[in-house]
């Protein structure tokens, strides 16, 4: 059971401002996706396998190795690089 104590304090492990008249709503809405994963983790199995309906066996293509740009040339209009690498600022 998900309770609203509950709901504040996942708000306050995730930074989230909640309002007051939210919290009720949010209760039940998460209690409701407790329910709803619940539901599906008691859903039977079964044994069966799966219906290809389309007849696939394998969809994908072949990996192809292909020449690719010389680092040179790729990098030749970064503002920064070093070492055949580009060097990013760090936002922090």
């Amino acid at each position: 059971m998900v309770t609203r104590e509950d709901v504040e304090n996942i708000a306050l492990l995730s930074k989230l401002f909640v309002p007051e008249e939210e919290l009720d709503g949010l209760t039940e809405s998460m209690q409701e996706i407790i329910n709803f994963a619940d539901a599906i983790n008691n859903a039977p199995a079964g044994d069966e396998g799966f219906d290809n309906i389309n007849n696939l066996s394998n969809v994908f293509r072949e990996d192809e190795v292909i020449e690719s740009y010389p680092s040179e040339e790729i990098l030749k209009n970064a503002p920064e690089q070093a070492e055949d690498h580009f060097l990013v600022r760090n936002r922090e």
